[in-house]
């Protein structure tokens, strides 16, 4: 390990247009459960729950759901979110390409943040497109046995919260969305993979289109795909740890 650690801090070191590709396995350290180690989510609920049938099937039992399990708005950012968000004011970073729900890159600072699942802080009409805070869906939730139904377009269109359900297509999941995020991965000089499996399609895709000699670096503790690919380096540890022992040789 300290000599991937050392390999590892070398590399970051000297790139100067690293990005980030971050899956559940950083937000677990803030206290937010996964959705597919032993005891995460979805050893608890099926994936029938999380898609856009079950939601326009049963808006209310989804809410119910996702409110439990999705919505964490008292999880501060952790040591690995902070350090990213130093290391791009630093330079170092270009871009966060996530497919973390819960917004702890960007209270921790981060600001080039691309959430590629979208977010559970704010839903939309899915007819007139008015947004609302999942604080304002909350309180609805206790005055309105409707409160699903949006109340500006009196349309009775569903307010949908703004992440990507099983079946559904996100702001990113178009031509355009999909050649900008390529763009940035063809250009970075380091891939930095932290907390995902790297098995949900299309975010699995994203590192095959790193440049040829273009390092990528895993820090996870289960397996990836990738583990073995060319110019690849994995650690198999915490990520708030292996950060900050990488941040402290580079000061």
């Amino acid at each position: 390990m300290d000599h991937s650690l050392e390999l590892c801090t070398d590399i970051i070191q000297k790139s100067k247009k690293i990005l980030v590709l971050s899956g559940a396995g950083i937000s677990t350290e803030s206290g937010i459960r996964d959705f597919r180690s032993r005891n995460g989510l979805y050893s608890m609920a099926p994936e029938y729950i999380l898609s856009l049938d079950y939601f326009y099937g049963n808006p209310k039992g989804f809410y119910e759901f996702a409110m439990e399990n999705l919505y964490h708005p008292d999880a501060i950012p952790n040591k690995g979110h902070q350090i990213l968000a130093k290391w791009e004011e630093e330079g170092r970073i270009e871009h966060i390409i996530t497919q973390n729900i819960d917004g702890l890159h960007q209270k921790a600072g981060s600001k080039h943040v691309i959430e590629f699942h979208g977010t559970m802080n704010t839903a939309s009409c899915l007819n007139c497109g008015s947004k609302y805070t999942l604080e304002e869906m909350v309180n609805r939730m206790q005055e309105n046995d409707r409160f699903y139904v949006c109340g500006k377009c009196n349309s009775g269109s569903y307010i949908k919260p703004d992440v990507v359900l099983f079946g559904d297509a996100g702001e990113w999941f178009t031509a355009e969305g999909f050649e900008y995020i390529l763009n940035q991965i063809a250009d970075a000089d380091c891939l930095l993979v932290l907390g995902s499996s790297l098995k949900v399609t299309p975010f699995s895709a994203f590192p095959q289109y790193r440049r040829d000699g273009i390092p990528m670096i895993i820090i996870n503790k289960g397996e990836t795909p990738y583990d073995f690919a060319p110019d690849t380096f994995l650690i198999q540890d915490s990520i708030g740890k292996i950060l900050s022992l990488v941040d402290e040789k580079i000061k």
